[in-house]
């Protein structure tokens, strides 16, 4: 059996890796991205990468600071921020670029930082947008960020892969933006939470690569972890049109040139020639564990909410609804570009923002920005009333000028409308395309009176069990069990939320300590559960265990309770980075949570099964009374994790290793 390309990609970028492994999805893998990028958050990093004994970034060629998500704030605390950023990014020679110059993502396309058949993580979700250029673009957490600054490595699970196929066209006035609101509102059922898509398909080559990029940006949404396009000629075209620009441009405003010959380092000729002749592809017999389809002939405009991304409702329709807006946003990182901008701009020309409506708009970055003004765009929107703000995040994320407030209705080409994101809670806030979005603004209503009727969607999706291959017995490092007995302790819960592990309240008590993290664990969820389990068992959890936020308790309150480790049908992809970081082992098991499901039933919130179950971590399986479930490898990678107690402990030993 072949390999997909992200698993093509993910071997390039795997380190230690013994002979003849071949990467397959479901292994965890010590990995040396291309780039890790940070923006505002780089303050919180900082003092993580300083905590565990670091003194200079392995790779200063690696890590890239971008300044984008607070910049409207100019107040002395956020200056003084900015300004330590600056100076720690001199101090070890990272490139640095500073508030105004535009949104992280956008930057790292601009520079040639994505690549495509490359890996680039960045310490934001929508790391997910590279995949536009056919780069495998994913989001990490704040402490793999320092991990990578010290030791130019981190850990990555291989991810489940699907294969969307676009096909077909899309008509006059639809978007890649309504592609995406698209997919999101008709696979709803989490077809693809926490894989990696590749986009296949004749469809793929009437897409621009803006529109590329605001699709895998928004498979963050869908609940993907990467959405990769391929590596074809209009990607190619792309990169020559970035390097012709930036060949004229010079080398004012590059942080590094370490090519030292006056050529960009990234985005050069010589690079773009090699690329062509040696662009990754999926091999024909690959595996994908979902398949699906999507006739871009039948979609139309769209909009996404109130509060939910998939939610949707054709354009045609909801304008019949006659609902007023107070606000219309042209901002964020999925949706400010050249051709984004140019769209809104011939919707508004000659005409004036609705009374009562406020419109803003800001520009990805400051080159998006002069070249909108050079096209003209930029002022058709100003004289229509427009409200520009500075290219960074912004009101997207509840920050600067512009937010919601209780009542109003907003409408925006952003990529998340989760209640009380933009603003106030008792706001309502939609999602659609610029021509949608600068539609509405004019309208005072949401509308897009150029549109045709809705037709009937047609997709399709097929899931494929991964034929069973020899088993591969896995190598166990010293300190590392072969097995491991626990009994079984059935929470039943899909979607068992952080905040149902680990109440909230509890999050910002600094010294709180692991006996009083074990106390209140699943507190939220089960007020008996403290009494039912005990040290030594293994929990069993729903589908999805682990969503919610990123607080990193939720994992450690189950560790300092003895629990040994935690199966699942699946995990939020960062409850399980937060649980191998804190040397936490999580495994996923979903026909054994089917199989408990069938037997217990929902009655009850724990339940204490009697079950003794034992993994067999050299031969990749799990024996639960008298049945046995395959698991996915636990690879020396995730071993090492569990061995040293997490991620800080790994990265100290990588130092002390280094320095000796």
């Amino acid at each position: 059996m072949g390999q997909n390309l992200i698993e093509k990609i993910a071997q390039l970028f795997a380190v230690g890796l013994e002979d003849g492994h071949i990467v397959r999805s479901g292994d965890y893998l010590s990995i040396k991205p291309a780039y890790v990028m940070t923006h505002d958050n780089t303050g919180a990093i900082i003092p993580k990468f300083k905590g565990i004994g670091a003194v200079e970034i392995a790779n200063p060629r690696q890590a890239v600071f971008t300044l984008d998500h607070n910049v409207q704030d100019k107040s002395e605390s956020n200056l003084k921020k900015y300004a330590k950023i600056e100076e720690f990014a001199k101090t070890m020679g990272v490139d640095f670029y500073p508030a105004g110059r535009g949104i992280g993502h956008q930057i790292m396309c601009e520079e040639g930082y994505v690549w495509p058949g490359t890996m680039v993580v960045a310490s934001d979700s929508h790391a997910n947008m590279y995949g536009g250029l056919g780069c495998l673009g994913t989001p990490i957490v704040r402490t793999d960020a320092a991990s990578i600054w010290a030791t130019g490595i981190t850990w990555w699970q291989v991810p489940p892969v699907a294969k969307v196929k676009l096909e077909g066209k899309l008509k006059h006035g639809v978007t890649g933006k309504d592609v995406i609101i698209t997919l999101c509102g008709f696979f709803n059922q989490d077809e693809v939470l926490n894989h990696a898509i590749e986009f296949i398909g004749d469809g793929i080559s009437s897409l621009s690569i803006d529109q590329r990029l605001t699709i895998s940006n928004m498979t963050t949404e869908w609940g993907a972890l990467a959405g990769v396009f391929p590596i074809d000629q209009i990607t190619i075209d792309w990169l020559r049109e970035r390097a012709d620009f930036v060949a004229r441009r010079g080398l004012a405003g590059v942080p590094s040139d370490a090519d030292g010959n006056g050529k960009h380092p990234r985005l050069n000729f010589n690079r773009i020639e090699e690329l062509k002749i040696n662009s990754l592809k999926p091999d024909t017999d690959a595996f994908y564990s979902k398949e699906i389809m999507l006739d871009l002939n039948t979609v139309r405009p769209c909009v996404s909410g109130p509060d939910h991304v998939k939610t949707i409702t054709s354009v045609s329709e909801i304008r019949k609804r006659d609902i007023k807006i107070h606000k219309a946003y042209l901002v964020s990182c999925v949706n400010s570009r050249v051709e984004d901008l140019a769209q809104a701009a011939s919707v508004v020309k000659n005409k004036k923002v609705a009374e009562g409506v406020e419109f803003y708009v800001a520009a990805a970055s400051s080159e998006v920005q002069a070249e909108s003004e050079k096209r003209g765009d930029w002022q058709t929107l100003l004289d229509a009333g427009a409200i520009p703000l500075p290219a960074g995040c912004g009101p997207c994320i509840g920050l600067g000028r512009g937010l919601l407030k209780d009542g109003e209705v907003g409408i925006s080409a952003t990529n998340r409308n989760f209640k009380g994101r933009m603003g106030s809670r008792k706001a309502e806030a939609y999602l659609a395309s610029p021509a949608v979005v600068a539609a509405s603004a004019i309208a005072g209503k949401i509308d897009y009176p150029e549109v045709e009727e809705p037709v009937e969607i047609i997709g399709d999706v097929i899931s494929r069990e991964k034929p069973a291959g020899e088993i591969k017995e896995i190598k166990i490092l010293d300190g590392f069990p072969e097995t491991l007995t626990g009994e079984l302790v059935f929470c039943y819960q899909d979607n068992l939320n952080t905040d149902g592990i680990y109440p909230g309240k509890y999050t910002y008590i600094d010294d709180f300590t692991p006996k009083q993290q074990a106390e209140v664990v699943m507190e939220n969820y089960d007020p008996e559960f403290s009494k039912i389990v005990k040290g030594g068992d293994f929990l069993v959890g729903g589908i999805n265990f682990g969503t919610g936020s990123s607080r990193e308790q939720a994992a450690t309150a189950l560790k300092y309770k003895g629990i040994k480790l935690v199966l699942a049908g699946s995990f939020s992809e960062t409850y399980k980075r937060n649980a191998l970081n804190n040397g936490f082992l999580v495994i996923e098991t979903p026909e054994l949570v089917k199989d408990l499901k069938a037997k217990f039933g929902t009655d009850k919130l724990t339940v204490k099964t009697g079950i003794m179950a034992t993994i067999d971590f050299k031969n990749s399986r799990l024996i639960a009374g008298d049945k046995e479930y395959s698991i996915s490898p636990v690879g020396t990678a995730a071993q090492e994790l569990i061995i040293v107690g997490g991620l800080e402990n790994w990265v100290k030993r990588k130092l002390n290793i280094y320095s000796q």
